[in-house]
């Protein structure tokens, strides 16, 4: 019997093993190929010359990778399920599932009668390229990262959809002082999520369970994350000593139907296959020579600041810091605007460790000369390095980046500033920041995007920018996110792209995503006349040339583009006009110490995450708290809205006349219920049913029925469903109620009165999903409630052929129901009412909050009604001030009751001189997308502000927090230019 040998080429590594006909393995490695596929795989295979040389072998190739390259050599390929079937039910026979985690795959078999396999599309979120990313984000190897997790003491909330959402979560916590230790180990946490969640789609994991992949086999950490997460006991989970090769060895193991071959005919296949390549999409270049190059240079660097040397100076001087989502930037500057001192570099996690010896530096510099008269911080660790070195002010980043701007172009009418991970484009008008676009959730359009791929072809990111400036062929890698852009890059260098053309295409791509994900620009005039760009992005020249050329125009970029955030920080600080600075001396730099330690608030039902930071003589700053109840402060009662609403809608539970002689009836607490709990209470607790509501929403609730969940890709509101029935339950009751409903109540605003699709038909989906519906009364009819007469005829029908009860009583009980649903909406409007007169009487600004009903939810909003109140407004909802506007023809399809609340809601707050706008949008909600732009140009049409709002799953709010202050900065200066212009 010949010599196996099974090749697994995956995406990021090559895995050889050679079999011998006892299925003893003889050699195995497990190498990263750095996208060299073929060139790897040679390279090993030369090394087992001495092993197989002169003898006959068979081999087949398997792997995410192994197809392009066995159809260039002409060998045998086996699907990669298949060949990790063959090998787990060889040595693992009583397995029931296997999980497998590779560098951008992940899988996960179910075996029974028969195989049944479910794979990642095109995002690696949870995989090993994630991880990577994020140890990369930490400054840690992989295995440093893993050594980190075992020493954790919590566990913080974090999205694994892939690496950008992970950073946007990740980085406030370092930011504030999170442990790396804590984040490491919720790194590990967010792939065990986003495996079980994502992958299983409703199929519950049980039983024994084989553990395989690179990262399984390599990170203790990941590995203690699942067991714990799913409960398994050693017997359970199995993770076999070669589980890192396992589908090579599947691989080896399906060659007995393979043709035999010479090992060296072998190798010489693959050999003379390894520089096959395929045609590449390429672009014109950047710049056709280096003339060109250079009046395009020569013409940016004019946009400059005077420097002055600091030793010399003496004089009053003003310092700026930012310190942003994954570099600080410091300036300080004279009195004219000079710059004397400027820092800039990566913040490693943790700004408070690079502030600190740049300001011991600076105060060096200084001496006795230079006295600085004021500081001034902003980024998203404002508050962190405020607190810790007693910076005299802090302002949010749209305020410090436009007065850089206008320091450069006095009448900036667009600024588009592109950093790391954020993007923040705004528009101005009358000298105020009209209208604020930030990136929501993916920064495939920031300088991380080109980072990430820097790093990972070797370079570092100002040669690797550099290099693609004069590249003739730029590779067409689209417009798309940074995982699935990893495909792209990985396929054009198999295609024989070189690195430059890599690089160019990495610039336009980054300025596409910017210009029509973010932006959403249909031509250069969306942007205005006089654009000022800056961050650290565009010191790109290979950026801001992709930039002018899909606009078709010239752009000022200064050519401290970088430190714009912290230069305006400066300026702010200088017009601050203060005589002494509260800035901590050289002698209390001296002794300054820090320490972050974790801590869960349990003051409320937000159960934020906070980070107490403690300094030297006792000083203590708390961060991640969404009230001052943390800070030993009462929480000042401003009027929400939103929380009346939601308390209101808790407290029903117990109330009513029913004596529960006909049993118990669970309803789940969310989607729909929130519009129409009133209503079901009521018809049950009249037809004497003791009705029971699931618990409120958590995170944990959330993970008791991820399990569940078919879809990652379906909006968190109803991903929350799940774990609602699953308490529901487990709190033992005879029957679960949940109907479908195609239409809301008619309003009379709309073309049409649906329910989106989601909440129309999840209690279908719902009931085929969660197995454990089958052993209770799981009644999911469709019905409709738009409809009062024909609901009395269907409704009782339904409740005569479910309970038996008589038509005449069914009749009377929704008769009653319908009072309860009109007078619930009443008492909306009448305490939205009281609200907006509280407000005028006390001199507070109002915010309309706008979404659906179900946005009241706690786990779903995270508390952002807590921050919007904290900064001092009054919250009303839409569907308490919408009824004030008649109905109006829409320029998009207006067929959804809520969607018409919303238009008309903005058409008022339009007529309201005291009144702002805020939307709040779910994570992948399809029919929002409709109303977004639609509700801007209500609101810009008529003079006022759109803000939007994207929620998801994690609930970190730094983004949120920078909207609302962006929106109160804006708000207040468009009030001082009404003041100024009535004067």
């Amino acid at each position: 019997m010949a010599l196996r040998i099974g090749i697994d080429i995956g995406s990021t590594t090559v895995k050889v093993v050679v079999l011998d006909e006892q299925n003893q393995l003889l050699f195995r490695s497990y190498e990263r190929h750095y996208s060299k596929t073929r060139e790897r795989t040679c390279e090993t295979l030369q090394g087992l010359t001495g092993l197989l040389g002169g003898q006959e072998v068979q081999l087949l190739i398997t792997g995410s990778a192994g197809l392009g390259v066995a159809k260039a050599a002409g060998l045998d390929f086996v699907q990669e399920v298949y060949a990790t079937a063959a090998a787990v039910r060889t040595f693992i026979p009583q397995a029931d599932a296997v999980i497998e985690l590779g560098g951008e795959d992940a899988k996960i078999i179910f075996f029974g009668n028969t195989l049944e396999e479910r794979m990642n599309g095109s995002c690696a979120g949870g995989t090993g390229a994630f991880i990577d990313q994020m140890a990369t984000l930490l400054n840690v190897t992989v295995d440093e990262l893993d050594a980190l997790s075992l020493r954790h003491e919590k566990i913080y909330p974090i999205a694994s959809r892939c690496g950008v959402f992970a950073k946007s979560d990740i980085q406030p916590i370092l930011n504030q002082g999170g442990r790396k230790e804590d984040v490491a180990a919720s790194i590990f946490q967010a792939v065990v999520d986003q495996t079980v969640a994502g992958l299983t789609q409703g199929r519950e994991l049980k039983g024994t369970i084989v553990f395989l992949g690179g990262p399984l086999h390599f990170l203790q950490g990941l590995r203690e994350r699942f067991v714990d997460t799913l409960h398994l006991d050693s017997d359970h989970a199995v993770f076999p000593q070669d589980g890192d090769c396992f589908a090579a060895i599947g691989a080896a193991l399906c060659t007995e139907a393979g043709q035999t071959r010479p090992f060296e005919e072998v190798l010489d296949l693959l050999e003379h296959a390894a520089n096959v390549a395929s045609p590449v999409d390429t672009m014109e270049p950047l710049f056709t020579s280096q003339a060109e190059y250079e009046a395009f240079a020569a013409r940016h660097q004019a946009m400059t600041v005077p420097r002055l040397d600091l030793s010399t100076y003496t004089g009053p001087a003003y310092l700026g810091i930012d310190a942003g989502s994954t570099t600080t930037k410091m300036v300080l500057i004279d009195p004219e605007g000079s710059i004397l001192f400027e820092y800039y570099g990566s913040n490693q996690g943790n700004p408070v460790r690079i502030v600190l010896p740049q300001l011991r530096e600076l105060y060096a510099q200084c001496g006795d000369r230079v006295e600085i008269k004021g500081a001034a911080v902003t980024g998203y660790g404002e508050d962190l390095i405020k607190n810790a070195f007693s910076c005299d002010l802090g302002l949010v980043e749209t305020v410090a980046h436009l007065n850089a701007a206008r320091h450069f172009t006095p009448e900036v009418d667009f600024i588009i500033d592109i950093g790391g991970q954020d993007m923040k484009c705004f528009k101005i008008r009358n000298g105020a920041v009209d209208s604020i676009l930030l990136n929501e959730a993916c920064s495939s359009g920031c300088g991380s995007f080109v980072e990430t791929f820097a790093k990972a072809l070797g370079y570092n990111i100002a040669d690797f920018s550099k290099m693609g400036l004069l590249a003739q062929h730029p590779v067409n890698l689209g417009s798309r996110c940074t995982v699935f852009m990893n495909s792209s890059v990985k396929q054009a260098q198999k295609d024989g792209a070189s690195v430059e053309d890599i690089s160019a295409g990495l610039s336009i791509s980054v300025v596409r995503n910017a210009i029509y994900k973010v932006i959403r620009a249909a031509n250069a005039d969306d942007l205005g006349q006089h654009i000022v760009v800056q961050g650290g992005t565009f010191l790109n020249d290979a950026v801001l040339r992709s930039f002018e050329r899909e606009i078709g125009r010239e752009v000022t970029r200064p050519t401290i583009s970088g430190i714009m955030g912290a230069y305006g920080a400066a300026l702010a600080a200088k017009e601050a006009g203060l005589e002494r600075s509260a800035l901590l001396s050289p002698e209390a730099l001296a002794t300054f110490t820090h320490e972050a330690k974790p801590a869960t608030c349990k003051l409320c039902t937000n159960h934020c995450s906070l980070t107490i930071n403690r300094f030297d003589g006792g000083r203590k700053f708390i961060s991640g708290n969404r009230c001052s109840r943390p800070l030993g402060q009462e929480k000042v009662e401003i009027p929400d809205l939103m929380k009346f609403k939601y308390e209101y809608l808790r407290t029903l539970q117990g109330k009513g006349t029913g004596d529960g002689s006909r049993g118990r009836i669970g309803l789940p607490f969310g989607l729909n219920m929130y519009e129409n709990l009133p209503f079901w209470y009521t018809l049950f607790t009249e037809l004497n049913f003791e009705v029971v509501l699931s618990p409120e929403s958590t995170r944990s609730l959330y993970i008791k029925g991820q399990q569940t969940i078919p879809s990652d890709t379906v909006c968190y509101p109803a991903k929350l469903l799940h774990g609602h029935v699953m308490a529901l339950l487990e709190e033992g009751v005879d029957t679960i109620f949940y109907p479908c409903m195609s239409y809301n109540f008619d309003e009379h605003l709309s073309d049409n009165h649906y329910n989106c699709p989601v909440v129309a038909y999840y209690p279908d989906l719902l009931g085929v999903n969660i197995p454990a519906l089958g052993q209770v009364n799981y009644l999911h009819p469709n019905l409709g409630l738009h409809r009062p007469k024909d609901f009395e005829k269907k409704g009782a029908q339904f409740l005569q052929e479910a309970f038996g009860i008589p038509k005449r009583e069914a009749v009377k009980a929704i008769r009653k129901a319908y009072e309860a649903y009109d007078a619930f909406r009443d008492l909306v409007r009448r305490k939205g009412a009281e609200y907006i007169d509280w407000a005028r009487a006390n001199g507070h600004r109002i915010l309309v909050v706008a979404g659906r009903p179900y946005h009241m939810d706690p786990e779903i909003n995270h508390g952002i009604n807590d921050l919007i109140t904290g900064f001092g407004f009054v919250l009303v909802t839409e569907d308490a001030v919408f009824q004030h506007m008649d109905k109006q023809p829409r320029h998009v399809l207006n067929q959804w009751t809520y969607h018409a609340r919303m238009y008309n809601a903005a058409r008022y707050v339009c007529t309201q001189p005291d009144m702002a706008f805020l939307q709040l949008v779910s994570f992948g909600c399809g029919v929002d997308a409709i109303t977004t732009d639609e509700l801007r140009s209500i609101l810009e049409e008529g003079g006022d502000l759109y803000t939007q709002i994207k929620i998801d799953d994690i609930s970190n709010l730094g983004a949120v927090r920078i909207r609302i202050r962006s929106l109160m900065a804006a708000l207040d200066a468009r009030d001082a230019q009404a003041q100024k212009g009535g004067q």
